[in-house]
């Protein structure tokens, strides 16, 4: 007997040969867990809001930019924080550094580079790049643990672990 087994999206496929028999194929709904991206990106364009009186990017707007890449990464991979917080758990954020290198203006376009640096069962570590074309402006760094409603430490949700 000769069994090989194919999964395409939704469902798995499992194709039997047996000697002088036809083969079969059955069908079963195998639900394949998507991989957690270890890597993605966006798109920001600098609105008249976030800028100082001088035109240039306010720092504090920066961190809600990060947090902007930490989101659409989760989503990306499939993840979603509300059903995690809907849950009981909530993801904060214990340390975050940032190196300004060049300032971004108002209506600048941006690109964010978010990555998953490290996850681990008590945390999660993400490093960022904020380009305006081939130019770096900022660099940093998160980390972010996991806790209860009361502010206890759990572990980390198996969504975002087991990337």
């Amino acid at each position: 007997m000769i069994e090989s087994h194919f999964v395409t999206g939704a469902i798995a496929l499992r194709l039997i040969k047996l000697p002088g028999i036809v083969a079969r194929v059955f069908l079963s709904h195998h639900r394949r867990k998507p991989a957690v991206l270890k890597e993605h990106e966006i798109q920001i364009r600098v609105r008249y809001v976030e800028a100082d009186p001088m035109g240039y990017l306010h720092h504090s707007n920066y961190f809600t930019y990060f947090e902007m890449g930490r989101t659409e990464l989760f989503r990306a991979s499939g993840g979603n924080y509300r059903e995690i917080e809907e849950s009981g758990q909530f993801l904060v954020v214990t340390k975050l550094e940032c190196r300004f290198l060049a300032p971004a203006r108002y209506d600048d376009e941006l690109t964010l580079r978010t990555t998953i640096a490290r996850a681990s069962m008590a945390k999660l570590e993400h490093a960022y790049e904020l380009r305006r074309g081939d130019t770096l402006l900022t660099s940093a760094t998160s980390v972010l643990a996991c806790v209860d409603s009361n502010g206890r430490v759990q572990r980390m949700p198996d969504c975002i672990i087991d990337g």
